[in-house]
C-alpha cells in the first residue's frame, strides 16, 4: 500500500505543475543502491520526448523531471507492491517494466535490475512508451541487471 500511496502523491504532487520546480518525493533506498541511482541520474538525456530537464524540489540525485507536465524519473523506490510472479511486464529495449495501471499506464517501475526505477508519463505524452526507449540505454548502462534473474 505504501507503493501505491507513493505513486498518487507523485501524480498529486506533478498534476498542476507549471515550467518551475517539481516537488517530487525523495526515495529512501539503502547507500549502496543510492550509488547505483547517482550513476543513473548522471547518463539520464538531457532531454525527453525532445523536453529539456526541470530542477527538482528537494534536490537529488535519485530524482530527475524533464517538461511540463513533467516527466519524473524516481530511482531507488521500494520493490512494486504491484509486482507479482505473473504480473505482465513489457520489455522495452532490454528493460522489464511493470505499468500501474496496466490499461492505461500512468506510472512505470523498471524491474529486475539492481534498483527499482519509477518512470512518470503524464497522458499529454503518448505513446508512453517512447518515453521509455528513450530512458532504456542510460538504465541499462547504470543499473545492473540482477544477475539471477529475479524481479
Amino acid at each position: 500500500m505504501r507503493r501505491t500511496l507513493a505513486a498518487g502523491g507523485v501524480l498529486a504532487l506533478l498534476a498542476g505543475c507549471g515550467a518551475g520546480t517539481v516537488e517530487v518525493p525523495v526515495p529512501g533506498p539503502p547507500a549502496a543502491i543510492a550509488s547505483v541511482c547517482r550513476s543513473l541520474h548522471d547518463r539520464l538525456p538531457a532531454k525527453v520526448h525532445g523536453k529539456a530537464r526541470r530542477a527538482t524540489s528537494p534536490k537529488s540525485p535519485l530524482v530527475t523531471a524533464w517538461g511540463s507536465p513533467a516527466i519524473v524519473v524516481r530511482c531507488g523506490v521500494p520493490r512494486p507492491t504491484a509486482l507479482k510472479p505473473t504480473s505482465q511486464l513489457a520489455v522495452i529495449n532490454g528493460v522489464n517494466w511493470l505499468a500501474v495501471p496496466p490499461g492505461r499506464p500512468v506510472t512505470f517501475t523498471a524491474v529486475g535490475r539492481r534498483a527499482y526505477i519509477e518512470v512518470t508519463v503524464p497522458g499529454a505524452y503518448e505513446p508512453p512508451g517512447d518515453v521509455l526507449i528513450e530512458l532504456a540505454g542510460a538504465i541499462k548502462a547504470a543499473v545492473p541487471a540482477n544477475p539471477d534473474g529475479s524481479l
